[in-house]
């Protein structure tokens, strides 16, 4: 079994793999804003940052374990989108990524607090949104399924218009559960 993990995220999809895979952990929300990019930052790079600083802030919060920060952004043609401000910013992003391929990339920061010791990495899967109808798109705003949610959908609630066309399906509700298990296991240091 792995070390005890400390999980930078309130996120209950997190909570809920990390469960359903049989980890130890407890959780501790980094609390670091998620400002919106500036035009042209590249979305892996920026979701790395984040995962890096969500997991610098809890491990000099606590200062001993091993910290698990993520974040996750979604991708049009290398346009970030976040979590929706409000609903007509949920609406837009949806219309953006109608009949599209989007990425979904997850960075991951393990953070050895009291080695000052870290690894990271990024996965990327692929999502299909199809055309929806207005009734469709409009029901499904209303429904508010979008918010908190990057790319202002989330595949776990089984939307009939989102599909995994490419990589890891846990990527993409949040934490990408088999590029864990290889971090853990490709540096044993940080989980002594």
């Amino acid at each position: 079994m792995t070390a005890h993990l400390i999980l930078a995220s309130a996120s209950p999809r997190r909570r809920q793999l990390l469960t359903e895979a049989g980890y130890s952990f407890e959780v501790d929300p980094s609390g670091v804003d998620e400002p919106e990019p500036d035009p042209g930052t590249d979305p892996a790079a920026y979701a790395a940052q984040l995962a890096l600083k969500k997991a610098l802030a809890v491990a000099r919060r606590r200062g001993l374990g091993l910290v698990l920060a993520a974040d996750t952004v979604c991708a049009v043609d290398g346009l970030i989108l976040n979590k929706p401000n409000d609903r007509a910013d949920a609406e837009r992003m949806i219309r953006l990524q109608e009949g599209r391929d989007s990425d979904v990339l997850t960075a991951l920061c393990l953070y050895r607090a009291d080695a000052d010791e870290w690894v990271g990495a990024v996965e990327r899967s692929v999502v299909r949104l199809k055309v929806l109808s207005d009734d469709q798109r409009n029901g499904y705003l209303d429904g508010m399924r979008w918010d908190g949610k990057a790319g202002a959908y989330g595949v776990q609630d089984r939307d009939p218009f989102v599909d995994v066309v490419g990589g890891s399906f846990s990527n993409v509700v949040g934490l990408p559960m088999d590029r864990l298990a290889a971090l853990l296991r490709d540096h044993p240091s940080l989980t002594r």
